[in-house]
Order: C-alpha cells, then structure tokens, then sequence
C-alpha cells in the first residue's frame, strides 16, 4: 500500500509541477517536435495570443507603415541586416550541423545558448542597405559530457569553430529544459519526500523552484549544481507566501542525483494562505480609483518598423532585436540633426549586460541567494509575452523573440518586447513671458515619446525594462521592479515577539512571513560611438573656487574642471553626493561652431552603491558592482560584465577583472558601463505582491547639437486631435 500511495502522490505531483512550471512561464505545456520545427501551426509556442489576424495568411511580413500589426508566423523570414537575429529556418540549419558534428554525435548534449554571431563592427559600420549580408554565422554554448564549449558555426558552409573556454571558471546559462526538469529530482528520495509530509504540506500541493548556488568554495567544484526549495500552493496562486522554511535540497543539474538534503525549519510553520492571492479574479470586491485612460491617435503611430527590426520614429533610427540573455539588444542608435538633416551616429549597442541579486541573510537557507539573473537564467529566456492594454497601450507594435530549445529546436516566445508612443503630460519645452516686459508670449511644446519595453519574470520577480528615446535627442533607460517578494517563514506573528536583540534580516509583512532586505543591480552595456567610434570618457567636476581679496563680495563659486580620462582605471567611477561631476562621452575630432567637443553625458538616476565585503564570495563574482561607472576598450568579447559563464563562476572573468588591465581609452573606441541599483527592506505594502518600483539613468546630449534641437516642433492644437466626450458628467 505504501508503494502506491508513492506512486499516487507522485504522479499528483509531476502534474502539478508542470501546470505550475508553465503557468509561471506564461507557456502552454511543452510543444511537440512537430509544432517546434513548422511553427505554421496553431500552437501557442508558435503564435502571439490577441493578434491581428493577416487578410492574406500568404504575406505575413509587417508592413512598415502598419507598426501596430503582428504577425502571424515565422517561416518566411529572412535577415535584411548584419545584425538581423537567427531565423527559424537558421536554428534549423544550425542544428542539423550541430547533430553531425564529432562533439555531438555519440553524445548526450545541449545547447545552452544559440544566436546570430555578429560580424565585426567595422563590417556592420560599412554595411549599406542593398549590400549582400556578410557571412551568417552563429554563436553556440553547448554542453556534452560534462564539457562547456563556444562553438561558432558558419552556416553557409557548415564548417563549426571551437574556441578555448577552459582558462575561467563557471558553467553556461541553464537552459529551460534544466529549470523544467530538475525540480522534479527530490521526488526520487524517500526522505524528502517524508520530510515534506512531516511539515504538514501534501505532495501534490508541492511547488518547487531551482535556485542557483552561487560559489562559496572547493566543495562545490567538479560538477554542476543547483539547489532546490519548496512552497505549499495550497489554497493559493501565489506559493511564494508559502515557503518551507529550512527545507534545501542540493541536487546535480547533470544527473538529477539528489547530493544533500538540509532540514532546519522543523520548528518553523507554514504561513497561512490568508489575503495572499493576487488575482484580480479572485478578489471579493474591486475599486476604481481612476476612470479607464487612453493616449487616441487619429493618425495613427509615428513610428514605422522596417525589415521586421529597423525602428525608424521623429529624429531616431535603431536596430532592435529580442535576446535570450540580455533580453532586447538596442543597435545602430543614429539619430538625425534637423539643423543639417545628417543622420548622426551616437551609440553603437546597448543591452542589459547583468542583474545581481544579493540577499542580506546569512542563514543556511539563505546565504547562497545571490543570483545572477542574465548570466544563470537568461534575462530574455525568462521574458514574458506582454499584456496589451496593461504592459503596453494602444497601438504597441508587439515583437517575437525566436530562440532555440536545448536540443537545438527553435521556438517562438511571442509579444515578447512592445515599441509605443508615450505622452504622460510632460512639457519639451516652454517659456511664459512675465507682464512687467509688455509682451504676451506663452510658448509650450508637448513631450511625446518613443518606448522599447520587455518584462522578465525571473520567477518570483518581474523587471521592467524600457529603452526611452525623446525627440530631443535623450535616451532614458529605466528599469522597473514589481512582482512578488521572495520570503521567509518565521514562527513570529507580531513584532512584540521579537527580542530586540535577535535580527530578523528584515521585516515581518504578515504573520509567520519576513521579506528579506536584499539589493538589485542592474549592469548596463553602452557601446558609444558619438558622431564615430573613436571617443573620450570626460569627468566634468565641479570644484570650489575663492575669489581674491576685493575682486568680489562673493567668497566663493563653482568651477568645471575637465579631466579626460587617459586609462581605464582613470574612469572607475563611484558616485558621490558632496563631489559632483558630469560624466561625458565625447569625440575629440568633431567640434561645434563655436568649438566644443561633440558629446553626449550619462546623467546618473536614483542610484544605490554596494555595500558588502569586497572579499565576500559574492562581491568577488558581482565585482562590476563595485562602481556605478566603468570605461572599458570595445572588446567584441567582452559584453557580459559577470563573465561568459556565470554559474558557480569564482569571479575571474569580470568586468573587474578586466578593468585591472588599465588600457588605455583616450580618442579609442570605448564602452560605457553603467549600474543602476536598488537597496530593498521590504515593507508591508509590498505584500502579498509589490507596486512597481522605478529608478532611470540617461544619455544626454551635451554640444551634440548646434542649439535646441526642437525648436521647430508644432504646438499641440485643437483642430490636430480628436474630441472625447465623457459617458457621463461627475
């Protein structure tokens, strides 16, 4: 009887393992190979939900002047441009060479990673429309027995190049297939299994999660780990208010075997389903705070979408394509000068290059969470398809990401990234002349702009990142925090049962749960070319100057001293409030009228500076945290601040590592690295989920342009929008 009950709980359980797994994902149960390979069919791997459906299914390219239009399939792309991402007939292609080559035949493998290898920079920068396309080529991390490999395939000839990787530590992205199946693992041991049902939780309302490991020493050499953790979705959607506190299971990611089981929560309860559901379905009573709002546009949007991925609105043009790891890559930022009507270079590529995640509890259970969610995850294999109407307003062109699954089968994630236009009321510019001067003068010119949006929802928490370009010629990047806490049971229900003396790591939300004080950090990739690739970093600092005696009845005033940076390590920048500075990149070679050096300057946003231990295991993996502001040389291998291979990485192919070799970067081709960050206690509001949180940086042009660039720009009129009446007066 006991074996059957065993084989009952774990059949429950595998089938509510996948119905949570996908639903988390936002995926429909895993595809067939047919559905993968023709991605003609009606699957929803292959298909966008709430789509408009094509008048001709034989054409179902996006017409450029219908940005708001999705399509159907994906069988007929083709690349247009150098930077153009695989298409499914590629990834196709791909893995016909991959399953015919020596390294892979007699072998269980996956592929962790496959994308467009871009060709050199100086290649793209040549390449003009109606050019033949440089060679295809695609970048491949794969793993066979218990080996990593980059691999490079040319698919043209099907020739596969393998480069060296061995000299640094840590292990590729996992894949889907890795996250899917391992948590699954516990279930093969009794004892887990018994530990579970001693806690008072049934196996079929088991939810589980791989977490990944971090790297806290030579016991966790020689093979690929991951440690799992619990919940009770019992009563509830939102598990993760539900944890098993103290119950951790080190499994290998490669075999499944079951390593270490850890139980030190035994005393801890369950928290209670009680006021945790999120679901708008399931609430008892709703309230309308603001009436239903919408931006109309008579005239449709400004923007258009050429060649499936060039972005072309106002003043701007960019290449935009979805990524597995950085999640959307931003390229070719060209942007034109209305004065001269030159299409102007001002970023090469930009993307997010890594999040860092550090929770601030030491505990056995706890200690490890410092996730890197780029590099161990995938931030763009975790980004879900948009919501229209609630990620995404009206006339939002919605965009596929097409990856490849571990056995080299491509997919399709759709809606995956949204481009709108956005007006939040805010002022481009104005002036209001003042009676005393006589003159009735009242100038104001709305502030409409162009957002590139995707979400991840890196299990419990969801990112929001948007890519903001303003006709004036600033681009804001903004990242966005919402989703759900990751907490901790504790026996506690009111904070009068705390000794004052005991830490909770911090704050108790609800009774038996504590949202545990963590950080974000958010590493951003900047490839600058302002006006060309050969430019300057420039700390513009602000100074405290004294007058002479009787020269003024001032004492003091402000002066900018300009300090070009000659090295990398003169370009290390940690933000300080009492020394302020202007942080531009410039080129040297190109000069205004009147002689100032052509630039743009990152203006820092709301930002947090890290505050562990620099020899901490973490920090020594995280080290790109250590300053909000790096310079590096373009290195076309280096665009991932956390190194290549993250997982269980010790931190020896870093930003930081490569920073140390202080090259030089005056009038270079130059990368800008910025972190935002974010210091988190958590507070009752953010329970049982959380109001988005915001924080921004931009790029600014400074001496860019001759003088305003939006001078010209109409003023909104009556007669130019549409009349809305109200259903009913207030």
């Amino acid at each position: 009887m006991e074996g059957k009950n065993l084989l009952r709980y774990l059949f429950f359980f595998s089938a509510i393992v996948l119905l949570v797994y996908f639903t988390l994902l936002n995926l429909p149960y895993p595809p067939s190979k047919a559905e993968l390979l023709d991605c003609t069919t009606s699957s929803p791997w292959c298909t966008s939900k709430n789509r408009i459906q094509s008048k001709n299914p034989e054409n179902p390219i996006t017409k450029p002047n219908d940005p708001t239009r999705h399509r159907q399939r994906h069988t007929a792309d083709v690349p247009h441009h150098p930077l153009d991402p695989l298409t499914l007939t590629e990834f196709n292609r791909v893995k016909k060479i991959i399953q015919s080559h020596e390294l892979f035949k007699d072998s269980v493998y996956a592929l962790h990673s496959v994308v467009l290898e871009e060709p050199e920079k100086k290649a793209v920068l040549k390449w003009k429309k109606g050019d033949p396309l440089p060679a295809r080529r695609a970048a491949v991390i794969a793993r066979a027995s218990g080996v990593s490999y980059a691999l490079t395939v040319n698919l043209g000839t099907g020739e596969v190049t393998r480069h060296e990787t061995n000299p640094h530590s840590g292990y590729p992205t996992m894949t889907l297939e890795d996250m899917s199946s391992v948590i699954w693992a516990p279930l093969a041991s009794a004892d887990f299994n018994r530990t579970v049902i001693e806690r008072g939780v049934d196996l079929i309302d088991l939810a589980c999660l791989p977490i990944s490991t971090g790297w806290f020493g030579m016991a966790e050499e020689g093979r690929r780990l991951i440690k799992i953790q619990c919940y009770s979705m019992k009563d509830t959607a939102n598990f993760y208010m539900r944890p098993i506190e103290g119950l951790t299971v080190v499994v290998d990611l490669d075999t499944k075997e079951v390593v270490k089981i850890t139980d030190n929560g035994k005393n801890i309860p369950i928290p209670k389903a009680d006021n945790t559901d999120y679901r708008f379905s399931v609430q008892n009573s709703y309230q309308r705070l603001v009436n239903p709002i919408s931006i109309e546009q008579p005239n449709g949007p400004s923007f258009t979408i050429e060649d499936d991925h060039l972005v072309k609105w106002a003043n701007w043009e960019f290449h935009l394509k979805p990524d597995p790891r950085a999640g959307v890559i931003i390229s070719r930022v060209m942007v034109r000068d209305l004065s001269s009507g030159d299409v102007r270079s001002v970023m090469y590529q930009g993307l997010t290059s890594e999040l860092f995640v550090p929770y601030m509890d030491p505990s056995d259970a706890w200690y490890f969470k410092t996730f890197m969610d780029a590099g161990e995850y995938g931030f763009g294999l975790q980004a879900m398809p948009l919501d229209p109407l609630n990620d995404c307003p009206r006339n939002a062109y919605y965009m596929d990401g097409v990856f490849a699954a571990a056995d080299g089968t491509p997919y399709v994630r759709s809606s995956m990234v949204c481009v709108f236009e956005s007006y939040a009321g805010d002022i481009g510019w104005r002036h209001s002349e003042s009676p005393i001067t006589g003159m009735e003068i009242r100038e104001a010119r709305p502030k409409v702009t162009l957002v590139v949006r995707m979400a991840a929802s890196v299990a419990n928490y969801d990112y929001i990142v948007d890519w903001e370009f303003q006709p004036d010629g600033l681009i804001r990047i903004k990242v966005g925090l919402s989703g759900i806490l990751m907490v901790k049971g504790t026996p506690y229900v009111n904070m009068n049962q705390v000794n004052q003396q005991e830490s909770l790591y911090g704050t108790l939300l609800s009774e038996n749960v504590i949202g545990v004080i963590h950080d974000h950090y958010i590493t951003f990739y900047l490839d600058m070319d302002v006006d060309g690739t050969d430019n300057s970093f420039v700390n513009v600092h602000l100074q405290r100057e004294y007058t002479s005696p009787k020269e003024s009845s001032r004492m003091s005033y402000l002066k900018a001293v300009r300090n070009v940076a000659k090295t990398e390590k003169d370009a290390k920048i940690k933000l300080k409030l009492n020394e302020p500075s202007e942080f531009h990149v410039v080129n040297p070679s190109k000069t205004t009228r009147v002689g100032n050096p052509v630039g743009y300057k990152v203006v820092p946003g709301a930002t947090a500076a890290n505050l562990l231990d620099l020899n901490d295991p973490p920090q020594k993996r995280g080290a790109f945290t250590n300053n909000q502001i790096w310079v590096t040389p373009y290195n076309k291998s280096e665009q991932w601040a956390g190194g290549l291979f993250v997982s269980q990485s010790h931190g020896d192919d870093t930003l930081e590592v490569w920073s140390q070799r202080d090259e030089p970067i005056e009038n270079k081709d130059i990368v800008l690295w910025y972190t935002l960050g974010f210091h988190h206690i958590p507070c009752q509001e953010d329970f049982p989920i959380m109001p988005t949180v915001s924080s921004s940086f931009d790029l600014k042009p400074v001496n860019f342009f001759e003088s305003n660039p939006i001078l010209r720009i109409p003023p909104n009129v009556n007669k130019d929008l549409p009349i809305c009446k109200a259903a009913a007066s207030a």
